[in-house]
């Protein structure tokens, strides 16, 4: 089967990958096209440009898509079976949807009409789901509105961060794409009054507020891993939170007020009064510095029981 595939991070790779080992046909890769990264601010490709190049892949970068008629005659003279999209970041103009027989599939990481948007996983999280899952749909001119092709549905553990859960959803996405492109799937239209929405994430999203329970923080920590990660503010610099973990003290103790830190373990992290229950901080980020363990930021910032951390 001919296709054109477009996509950008590293779950669109993933699937890529799959689709190059099962001998698909690549037309061709679209992706975004390379951005400054890092303190040096050096051009970066991206992780699905890195596999076409592997490949020796034709690729093309399109600052924009919609209104570019020499993109759409472009795509059209490849004259593609199908599309696949994964996490490209651009909503496709009619003129490319109706190009390819078998549509435009897209690999959508819920179970839609749930969590329609940018950050479907992170959001997940962030509302505290336990199940989640990955959909294979048909692409039209809205936002994640198109016909389901194919559904299964995954679990999200106690442990699972945006990246492990990605991970898991995507590769379950891979195959259920394989089984939409090469089997008769019959398409079922979207409940729209079922709809939830999973907006793109702002930077300021992070900021913990310590008068929230601890559910919510472990939830928030988790669900903002790798951006743009749960922080809080220690002797006025920024600290992120990387890891959490519900913890329940002894009953009798008295109720500390919300960012409080009631007890620094050793070797272990140090433990903050919430909203409702205590939470234990295992892996922080200072400003300017790499990932390191909570006890060792407490020991080398000389972190004392009693302090309180901002709301």
């Amino acid at each position: 089967m001919k296709i054109v595939f477009m996509g950008t991070p590293s779950p669109a790779a993933e699937i890529l990958t799959k689709l190059i080992k099962k001998k698909y046909q690549i037309l061709c890769v679209i992706t975004q096209p390379d951005r400054p990264k890092g303190r040096g601010q050096k051009l970066s490709f991206s992780p699905v440009k890195e596999v076409a190049l592997k490949h020796g892949l034709p690729i093309e970068q399109p600052e924009k898509v919609k209104g570019d008629k020499a993109f759409a005659a472009f795509i059209k003279a490849l004259n593609p079976e199908a599309i696949v999209v994964v996490a490209y970041g651009k909503i496709l103009p009619k003129e490319i949807l109706e190009i390819p027989q078998k549509g435009c599939l897209n690999v959508h990481a819920s179970l839609l009409p749930k969590y329609r948007g940018a950050a479907p996983v992170q959001w997940a999280i962030l509302k505290g789901e336990e199940e989640t899952g990955v959909t294979v749909m048909k692409l039209d001119e809205l936002l994640d509105t198109g016909d389901i092709l194919l559904q299964k549905k995954v679990r999200i553990s106690e442990d699972d961060t945006t990246i492990t859960l990605m991970d898991r959803l995507f590769s379950a996405g891979g195959k259920l794409l394989i089984e939409a492109l090469e089997k008769k799937v019959k398409p079922t239209k979207q409940n729209d009054a079922e709809a939830t929405y999973a907006p793109m994430l702002a930077k300021e999203s992070g900021e913990i507020d310590w008068r929230k329970s601890a559910r919510e923080i472990h939830d928030r920590v988790r669900a903002l891993i790798p951006w743009p990660a749960a922080h809080t503010f220690y002797k006025e610099k920024l600290l992120k939170i990387l890891k959490t973990e519900l913890h329940v003290l002894d009953l009798e103790l008295k109720r500390q007020e919300p960012g409080t830190i009631i007890e620094i373990i050793k070797n272990v992290g140090f433990i903050v009064a919430t909203g409702k229950g205590d939470l234990l901080i295992k892996e922080v980020q200072p400003a300017g510095k790499k990932g390191m363990g909570a006890y060792n930021f407490a020991i080398g910032h000389d972190l004392k029981s009693n302090e309180t951390l901002p709301n």
